[in-house]
């Protein structure tokens, strides 16, 4: 069998560790992909395979933009769900369980958090 391009390597390294595909990149993400690539492999976060399989089950429609950050203490996954008849809806989950920790709608009848009343 015949290695993949090297342009292909650092995807293929993602996506084996589960936290590519949907992520999205900024400038100077070295060493935040470094840091969450050690929270994954320590346990600290959820693979994102894990992470989908919850979104798509309590909030079906189309994965348009996953990210994950640290704040403060904590890591988040930040992911964006084009729902049916439109509506963005905007997730933040707890990246060591799976826990959600906010959401948000924009489309319809305009933008409103969860708690909130449309």
């Amino acid at each position: 069998m015949t290695p993949p391009p090297k342009s292909l390597l650092p995807l293929v390294a993602a996506l084996l560790l589960g936290v590519g595909g949907a992520m999205t990149a900024r400038a100077g993400d070295a060493q935040d992909h470094d840091r969450a690539r050690q929270a994954l492999e320590s346990g600290e976060i959820l693979p994102l395979p894990a992470i989908l399989e919850r979104v798509e089950r309590s909030s079906p429609g189309q994965i348009m933009e996953v990210e994950l950050d640290r704040e403060g203490e904590r890591w988040v996954y930040e992911i964006k769900v084009l729902r049916k008849g439109g509506s963005l809806v905007k997730l933040k989950l707890d990246a060591r369980n799976g826990t959600l920790l906010e959401s948000s709608k924009q489309g319809g009848k305009g933008q409103h958090r969860s708690g909130e009343h449309p």
